[in-house]
Order: C-alpha cells, then structure tokens, then sequence
C-alpha cells in the first residue's frame, strides 16, 4: 500500500494521540492504583486478603475476557463510538467503586471498569493507525507505548498521594473528570472509523473464556483457605478447565474465532506472547506483594510506600520516552533484546525478594531500577516481535490477542503468588493461632497477640520473600523462553507449522500501513 504523502497528514493527528493516551492512561493506572490500598481495604472495609485479590485481580479479568470481542465491536460499529462507550461505562464503575461500602460491591465496580477499560484499550491501536501513516506510526505507537508502562509503574505513586489526604474512594473519584474530558475529547476530535463487513463478535467464545478464566482464577484464590483438595476448591477448578476446554474447541470450529488459534502456529508470535504472558505474571504478582512488603513488613504509609516505587517509573520514562530503550535494543538481535531485558526485570524482583527482606531500602530500590531498565529494554523488542510474525491486516487483532494474554498473566499473578504468600504464612503461624488468620497480618497479629507478634511478623515477610522469588523465575523463565522461540525463527528452523507469507516479514515490512 503507497504510503500517504506528509500534505495528507491529519494537522490535528498529534492532538488525537494525546486524548489516545490520556484515555489509555486512565485504564492502565487502575491496574496497579490499588496496591497501596490494600491496608486500608483491609481495616476499612473489612476486606480479606482473597477479597483484595479479588478487587485487583476482577479488573484484570474482565479486561483479559472482553479485550478481543471488544475489538470486534469497534471494528463492526465504529472505533469511536465503542471507546465513548467504554468511557461511560468506566466512569460508571468508577463511581460505583468510590460508593461501595462493602468487598462485593467494590469487587463488582472493578468488574464493570475492566469492562469498560477494554473497549477502550481494544481501540488504541486500530485508531492510531488509522490517524497516521506508515512512516509516523513507529513514533506514535512508541508514546502509546510509554504511557502504558508509565501508567502501570505511576500507579502506586499516585495512590499513595491520594490515600495520604483522602479516604480510599478518592482513588476512583479522580477518574471521573478523566472520563468527562475523554469523552468530550474523543467526540469532537477522534475520527470514526469502522469496517461495516468486519467479523461477527464471537460472543460464545468470549462467555465460555470469562467463565473458565473466573472459575480457575477463583479456585486458585480460595485454595490456601479452603484447601487445596476441598470441594470449595476442586469444583469451581473443574468448572473452569470444561469451560476453558470447550473454548478452545469453540475456537478451532467457528468460522468467526475470538481467539485464531493459526497464529500459534507461528514461532516467533509463540516466543512473544509467551514471554509476554510470563511477564505480567510476575510483574503483576510481584507488585502486588511488593505494596505489602513496603507497608506491613518496612513499616511505610500509602504515600510513603508509593513514592519509593517511583525508581522504576522513572526509569521506564527516561528510556522509553525519550526513546533511548528502543534505539539501544534495535541495535540487538530481538532474542537478545528480550532475553536481557526480561533478566534484568528478573534480577530486579530478586533484589527486592533478597536485599529487601531485612530493612533495606537501598536494595529495593535497586531492583526497582533494574526492572524499570527491564521493561523499557523488552517491551519493543516483544511489541516488533508480535508485529512482525501476523500479517498486517490481522495486526489489531494480534494487539488485541497480546493484552488479552498479558491481562491474564496479571490477574493469575495476583491470584497465583498471592495463594503462594497465604499458604506459606498459614503454615508458618504459631501452634494455637487459628489457620483461617493468615488472611491478612492485622487479623494474624490480633489474634496471636503480643506474645507471638515476632514470629507472625517474621512467619509474613519469609512468605512475601518466597513468593517475590517465584515471580523473578517466572519472568527469568519468559525471557529464555521467548529469546528460544524467536531465535529459532531467526536461525531459520522449523517453526512447527509457522504461518507463511506477511507473518514471516520482518519488522518493515510486516508493520500496517495507515487506512485510509
């Protein structure tokens, strides 16, 4: 496709793609917002430590179901309308969060603003591709890009500052003057643009997806308390493998997929959205109980706590931004870009696991830098990797499938590493103290009382330790995985059936052109 020509160019394309982001930024900050809210849950509301995963993780979830059949509507009935939706619909649950007075009705606002953040995230790209063309896309997909990663690391940070002068609701109340100016933005000036001939959404495959990912989700969550062999746990887990099961079955008949199982087919899109997945996992997990260690264990407040993550976001900024990250690993093969990156992403949640156990800031700290350098360092070489092994005009739906996997790989971060956490600080509780306390240290140290306080407290950070070490090695393990995957394409060996044609294109040539 002819590129189009610099006097085609949209004069207001740079304006458009600050709304973009402002939007994307909102949806992505809630990801991680609530970490430093997790005592004030706790102690407030009377939340659990399965509630509060509950909380984090529901959002994640009704991103990772929706993502894709989201993209499906807009491509069907308009990209701007579906994000004005989605703008609604966020602001709804937004609301409805600052309001709840209870875990369930927090948990179910957090569930209507994934809801709403995917028929947002689901039209990012579709729409910056087609706002500018070819030779502009690089630069423009790089800030969406930044923002992401800046608004996944800002979040603690700007929780903290909120829950230091204000009730915890104010965290969702703030979102509601983003949504108001979003949707004004986006209305007036965000162009339409859809495909009246596109796909049917795939709404079984997104019902049967949703139920399986929920029930699993769930069963892991509940394990630790109810345990491991209890019906409480088995059932809702059997549950939600038939139904994850009947997905993929769904998927492989149906002639309009959610999910197109031949991209995995393709080593390189294997290596990538492995990678990715492994990623968020612990990143997702590790920041999760990271919050925790900076106020249960170090002792600091919501903001305090929130401001000593600020290292990583910094650092993400300053190379990712400014585009350092990306022009040092362009210069690398992208197995190397990746494989080093995500070591230093893992070297960084091991620092903090390690150096962190006892007191020291200072090695906090440096992990918090290590996994900033990380992210800025793999995230394009992942993004270039994705892009280039579909064809380009499957390109939004591989976006779309990569932050489907990658909310996922949060969610069961939160979930997986914080039943890690719940069943090494069950087992580590003193004889008398009841197992059910381990939901939360507060409910553990009330119980146990001063007699036993050291031990509960030693018994939580050795659990916090354990599990941070289990997230480094699921994001060590993404990383030499990926770099394999990808590597074997570069070498030129089998791919297993790898897809032929644009999806074997290098970055160029596999990147879409701009719509008309």
């Amino acid at each position: 496709m002819t590129q189009a020509a610099p006097a085609e160019r949209r004069p207001d394309r740079w304006l458009i793609l600050a709304v973009i982001c402002l939007v994307q930024l909102v949806v992505i900050l809630d990801n991680t917002v609530l970490n430093v809210a997790v005592p004030s849950l706790t102690k407030e509301l009377g939340a659990t430590t399965a509630q509060t995963q509950w909380v984090i993780g529901t959002y994640s979830l009704a991103q990772a179901g929706m993502l894709i059949a989201a993209g499906g509507l807009a491509d069907r009935y308009g990209r701007k309308l579906v994000q004005m939706i989605g703008l609604v619909l966020f602001g709804v649950g937004s609301l409805g969060g600052a309001l709840a007075s209870t875990p369930g009705q927090l948990i179910a606002a957090r569930a209507g603003m994934g809801v709403g953040g995917s028929l947002l995230l689901a039209t990012t790209i579709a729409l910056v591709v087609r706002t500018f063309d070819a030779e502009e896309q690089p630069k423009a997909l790089g800030a969406c890009m930044g923002v992401g990663s800046l608004g996944f690391a800002l979040g603690p940070i700007i929780g903290g500052a909120l829950l230091a002068h204000f009730w915890w609701g104010s965290i969702f109340i703030v979102n509601l003057p983003v949504c108001a100016l979003g949707l004004l933005a986006v209305a007036k000036f965000v162009p339409e643009s859809k495909d009246p001939q596109g796909e049917r959404p795939d709404l079984l495959g997104a019902l049967l997806s949703i139920v399986g990912l929920v029930a699993v989700v769930y069963a892991i969550i509940q394990g630790p308390g109810y345990g491991w062999t209890s019906a409480r746990t088995l059932v809702p887990g059997a549950i939600g493998v038939v139904f994850l099961a009947a997905f993929i079955l769904w998927e492989r008949r149906t002639p309009h997929p959610l999910l197109d199982m031949a991209f995995f087919r393709n080593a390189r899109f294997r290596g990538a959205v492995s990678g990715g997945v492994l990623v968020s996992f612990g990143m997702g997990g590790s920041l999760f109980l990271l919050t925790q260690h900076l106020q249960f264990v170090l002792g600091y407040g919501p903001l305090e706590a929130g401001l000593r993550t600020a290292p990583m976001a910094l650092t993400i900024v300053l190379l990712n931004l400014t585009g350092l990250g990306m022009r040092i690993t362009s210069k690398l093969p992208a197995p190397v870009a990746i494989a080093g990156g995500l070591s230093l992403m893992a070297g960084g949640l091991a620092a903090i696991a390690v150096l962190g156990r006892h007191g020291s800031y200072p090695g906090i700290m440096l992990g918090l830098l290590l996994m900033g350098a990380g992210v800025a360092c793999a995230q394009p070489a992942m993004a270039g990797s994705v892009m280039s092994s579909i064809p380009p005009e499957k390109a939004g739906v591989g976006s779309g499938l990569m932050g489907t996997l990658s909310e996922l790989g949060n969610s069961l971060g939160v979930a997986v590493l914080g039943a890690v956490l719940t069943a090494g600080f069950a087992a580590s509780l003193p004889t008398g103290v009841p197992k059910d306390a381990a939901r939360s240290l507060p409910e553990a140290l009330a119980t146990a009382g001063p007699r036993d306080a050291h031990q509960v407290a030693n018994g939580f950070a050795d659990s916090l330790t354990s599990a941070q070490l289990i997230g480094a090695v699921a994001v060590l393990l993404g990383g030499l995985l990926a770099a394999w995957l990808i590597g074997r394409v570069a070498a030129g060996a089998p791919a297993g059936g790898q897809v032929t044609g644009p999806a074997d294109a290098g970055p160029s040539e596999a990147r879409p052109a701009a719509a008309g």
